[in-house]
């Protein structure tokens, strides 16, 4: 299964240094613009103490967690969408992410180059949206072309023709949007709609990241920095999650032990990578069942709704080949009874066919044969 987020803002807003803590990599991320050019990739694990539960009660050897993935994509400036600085690779580079993650500087440091005088991360994140607003009605431009070129070779096909025109008006109301500024509204009326059109970026789920200071970071004190007070009022308290990027990269190098007691030293109350990492994976609409046994506990992530022969499918291929039933139960249950043995006396394992939709935190035994 192949979902990612991006992370995207405007050069040296702290873009690289929090994928570094985020996926543990070692990318640069350097005081000057376009440090990153080409996207960087890599997962991360999913915190999830469910595993460490499974793994007590099953006296499993190892955990092999959920992951999830992450892309460091170049810095933005105004004017990408008409190939400025490194537009057209930026924007071709977010078409191919699931879910966007603006990083949007909230600090002030006169010693880290910054693109106008004044921190303002709300103009940050507009100068992002307009760039992808003006690159969808570029491609909406494209496409109304094509279809007035597809109608005219439809004349004889009704079906054909109708949807086409369906299509055509959508494009209309969403090329009036976007020209409004109403990001929104062209999001909403694409994902509403009965007709399938073109991918457009303003299509993209999307969380906010507001980078603060160190000294904000500790004890809640960002709740007080006028930017992030700013983006909770436009965004909402659950889109913007707080971080100080520079003190995640610096926990990330540590073991746990030492991560554990340097956060407490800093008065943190939860780790701002953990809010990040699950907020992503929730957004994403992936959940996560599990396979368990004396050899390991593996979570696996699939996206919510699929059903158990294509989540097999995601263990190995054959699985989902010769898919006979699985026998079901969910965590929830085997953590009040610690036995599978239980389990059955009480009822509590199923077997159910290809059909059934897996639930988040189902534990599967695939029965097939090749």
């Amino acid at each position: 299964m192949s979902v990612c987020a991006g992370l995207v803002g405007l050069p040296n807003v702290g873009k690289s240094t929090l994928f570094n803590a985020l996926t543990k990599s070692n990318v640069p991320a350097a005081n000057y613009p376009f440090c990153t050019i080409d996207p960087h990739t890599a997962c991360t694990l999913v915190p999830d103490d469910r595993t460490e539960k499974l793994k007590s009660i099953y006296n499993s050897g190892k955990i092999i967690g959920a992951t999830v993935q992450f892309v460091d994509i170049a810095g933005l400036v105004k004017g990408a969408a008409s190939g400025e600085g490194l537009g057209n690779q930026f924007l071709s580079h977010i078409r191919d992410v699931d879910l966007i993650i603006h990083v949007l500087r909230c600090f002030e440091d006169p010693l880290i180059t910054y693109s106008r005088d004044e921190v303002d991360p709300l103009i940050d994140y507009d100068i992002i949206v307009t760039e992808l607003m003006l690159k969808d009605l570029e491609s909406i431009e494209k496409r109304k072309a094509k279809i007035a070129q597809l109608i005219k070779a439809a004349k004889q096909k009704p079906a054909e023709l109708k949807e086409l025109e369906i299509e055509l008006q959508l494009l209309e109301n969403c090329n009036k949007a976007l020209n409004n500024s109403d990001y929104d509204l062209a999001r909403k009326l694409i994902l509403e709609s009965k007709v399938q059109t073109i991918p457009l970026l303003c299509t993209k789920k999307a969380l906010i990241v507001a980078n603060v200071s160190e000294d904000e970071i500790q004890g809640d004190n960002y709740k007080d920095n006028k930017h992030y007070k700013k983006l909770v009022e436009k965004f909402g308290s659950e889109r913007v999650i707080p971080v100080c990027a520079k003190i995640e990269a610096e926990l990330a190098q540590l073991n746990p032990d030492e991560a554990q007691e340097f956060a407490s030293m800093m008065n943190l109350q939860q780790r701002g990578l953990e809010i990040i990492i699950s907020k992503t994976y929730k957004e994403l609409g992936l959940i996560t069942f599990f396979t368990c046994g004396p050899k390991e506990i593996h979570a696996w992530p699939i996206k919510a709704g699929i059903n158990v022969r294509k989540a097999a499918g995601e263990i190995h291929s054959d699985l989902e080949r010769g898919f006979i039933c699985a026998e079901v139960f969910n965590c929830k249950d085997i953590f009040e009874t610690k036995s599978e043995v239980k389990l059955k006396t009480i009822g509590k394992i199923r077997t159910e066919g290809q059909d059934y939709i897996v639930q988040d935190g189902d534990i599967l035994n695939i029965k097939f044969n090749v």
